[in-house]
């Protein structure tokens, strides 16, 4: 009785550490995505928006604020990513970008939505909310 009530109080612990872990390893901001790294972030969490930008583009930078803030708000939910289309043209043509910002967001690795432009802050979030 000793021994099965301890394997259950390990197990227990095991699932607990493994949650704070998982936890813990959220990005606490946008992550720079490239060619060669956006699937596997894609895939990593359950939700994903990836956010592809140019330096030069104006409006690009008016979102940048507003994907900074909602990296805080929602870490632990959904993890942000932010691709340079100038510097990942293959990844930009992959997924038909034609006009930035554009917003991509995956839910479980695959696309599920796309958003395009300088949306207001709820806008986006109220989206992402919905893959909660």
């Amino acid at each position: 009785m000793d021994e099965d009530l301890q394997r259950i109080r390990q197990r227990k612990m095991d699932e607990i550490m493994s949650e704070i872990k998982e936890k813990q390893e959220w990005p606490a901001g946008p992550v720079e995505v490239t060619d060669g790294s956006f699937d596997d972030f894609a895939r990593r969490y359950k939700v994903v928006l990836i956010d592809c930008w140019a330096p030069w583009c104006g409006p690009c930078r008016m979102v940048a604020p507003v994907i900074d803030e909602l990296a805080t708000e929602l870490k632990g939910k959904v993890a942000f990513g932010k691709l340079n289309t100038d510097e990942n043209q293959s990844t930009a043509f992959r997924f038909n970008i034609n006009a930035i910002p554009t917003m991509l967001v995956f839910k479980d690795g695959e696309m599920a939505d796309r958003i395009v432009g300088a949306l207001p802050k709820m806008h986006i979030k109220q989206k992402l909310e919905s893959f909660l």
